[in-house]
């Protein structure tokens, strides 16, 4: 269990420099108007799901 802790700890990390440097991708809606802006990061959302649902998948068929 504490390997699987550390070794998501790093992906986290891999994770936050990644977005950090691509910020916004295509497809993410923005409105702003005046004082107000509104961010749905759609198509990110989508993108980190299907990353999340292939690493559980691989670590559920080996720590099976």
């Amino acid at each position: 269990m504490g390997k699987l802790f550390i070794i998501l700890g790093i992906l986290f990390i891999i994770i936050g420099f990644i977005w950090t440097f691509i910020g916004k991708l295509p497809g993410d809606i923005t409105f702003k108007k005046g004082n107000f802006t509104f961010y749905f990061p759609i198509v990110t959302s989508i993108i980190v799901s299907i990353i999340f649902s292939l690493l559980f998948f691989i670590f559920g068929r080996f720590f099976r």
